[in-house]
């Protein structure tokens, strides 16, 4: 029963929020004069030094005294005796671990946001490097139109900049204070549930009391913004897993974030990529096993809701993970734009620009154009030719109202040039865009 009863193996995690929690609200009991002063004093004092130990040494996992609040408060009696036993008046650990485990999200919300902008930095300088860098932009792994690189890099900017916003919206929704709320029902102590809210940080308290000790709704949001974000990772992992393949050869990983083989000394594999995308996986995991723990749970507090924190916590180390070494793989890469450029050489990547020609100089209807085109790419692919390479001649029998003002459009530079739609790929649109990332990141 100790065994299967204990948390403080993972729980000790809350330590200071359990501490900073426990302080204001002997404070709120001193200042309702519910417990006498002096009392108060010689707890803030106590929890001050066991803050101080567990900093300095780490928490005790003593699985008989069950979890960190009452690790806390036992390690509390030891240093200033009976005085200690007030510290719990008009509280529950259902209440307290409500508040405590607040408190972590709501940090650990501000901690993703803020690793999160760090990647995009990356992203952004990066994606700052190689504007005029051609590469093939892909539907269906097939090549499609030519896109810059620096374009493409500020699409996961933007799938980032998503992924703040969730974690920023969850952390909106983290202003009210459970505490207070006691085991289910309240309290019969004249306490002052403002002021400890207040005290901790948070807007106001909570405004039902079943509510408060049973709501895990903050910790499942956490969740579901850390599998989108893990969700982007990787699909970013995988694009580096596949650009790092001979077959692509689009970039060149840095000995700092690849590994070798056991046997094979020339390999470079992306193994910090790989693991994103693993990670992702747990990381959804995650939001699922604690919404499959919640979903059956009737009001107010049962004890599955012990097993609430290992899912969060888990996600939380693999996502911070998880960004940092995406940040660290993509600050160093050496991308390779002969082969990029060579890959959008390839497919016909440019029939769309000889289609939209045909719209716009030729006033073809665009479906009569797309099927001339259709047929310009099929007698490029008989001959084993690309577009550019076809004489005027032979366009001309496919179409007569084609001329040389065609060329202009067929090659892989003009045709990323000639996408200058807002949110387009043109360098000069891709400039702008960096510039509005770097504002708003405060570069």
């Amino acid at each position: 029963m100790r065994r299967i009863n204990a948390s403080i193996a993972f729980d000790k995690r809350l330590w200071r929020e359990d501490i900073a929690g426990s302080k204001a609200h002997v404070a709120m009991l001193r200042d309702q004069s519910i417990i006498p002063a002096v009392d108060a004093a010689s707890i803030i004092d106590g929890l001050d030094r066991i803050a101080a130990e567990y900093e300095r040494d780490g928490v005790p996992e003593k699985v008989e005294l069950e979890d960190i609040h009452m690790t806390v408060e036992q390690r509390l009696s030891e240093l200033i005796g009976p005085a200690a036993g007030r510290l719990h008046t008009a509280r529950s650990r259902n209440d307290q671990v409500a508040t405590d485990f607040r408190l972590w999200v709501r940090n650990a919300c501000q901690e993703a946001i803020d690793t999160i902008r760090a990647l995009q930095s990356v992203l952004v300088l990066r994606a700052e490097e190689q504007i005029e860098t051609v590469m093939p932009g892909f539907t269906h792994l097939q090549v499609a139109q030519p896109v810059s690189l620096g374009h493409h890099l500020l699409a996961y900017y933007e799938m980032l900049g998503r992924d703040r916003l969730r974690f920023a919206d969850t952390r909106s929704r983290l202003g009210q204070c459970p505490l207070g709320a006691a085991a289910l029902a309240g309290t019969g102590f004249p306490i002052d549930r403002d002021s400890t809210a207040a005290a901790l940080g948070f807007d106001e308290p909570t405004a039902n009391s079943l509510d408060s000790v049973s709501d895990r709704d903050f910790a499942l949001d956490y969740l579901a913004a850390a599998a989108q974000s893990g969700l982007h990772l990787s699909r970013l992992a995988e694009e580096l897993v596949i650009w790092a393949s001979p077959s692509f050869g689009f970039v060149k990983l840095s000995d700092g974030f690849s590994t070798g083989s056991s046997i094979m000394p020339q390999k470079r594999n992306p193994d910090a990529a790989e693991l994103v995308r693993g990670h992702s996986g747990r990381i959804i995991g995650a939001m699922m096993s604690l919404m499959v723990t919640m979903k059956g749970l009737p009001l107010a507090y049962s004890k599955d809701m012990q097993d609430d924190k290992e899912p969060v916590f888990e996600a939380r180390d693999l996502m911070i993970l998880s960004l940092e070494a995406i940040g660290g793989m993509i600050e160093t890469i050496e991308f390779v734009p002969e082969r990029m450029r060579a890959a959008a050489e390839q497919g016909y990547s440019t029939a769309t620009d000889l289609a939209d020609w045909l719209v716009r100089e030729a006033d073809v209807p665009f479906r009569e154009a797309h099927h001339i085109t259709g047929r310009a790419v099929k007698l490029a692919e008989e001959q084993g030719r690309g577009l550019a390479d076809l004489s005027l001649a032979e366009l001309q029998r496919i179409d007569a109202r084609i001329d040389e003002r065609v060329y202009d459009v067929l090659g892989v530079e003009a045709s990323m040039n000639s996408r200058t739609s807002y949110g387009g790929t043109a360098p000069a649109r891709v400039r702008e865009q960096i510039a509005a990332a770097k504002k708003a990141l405060g570069l």
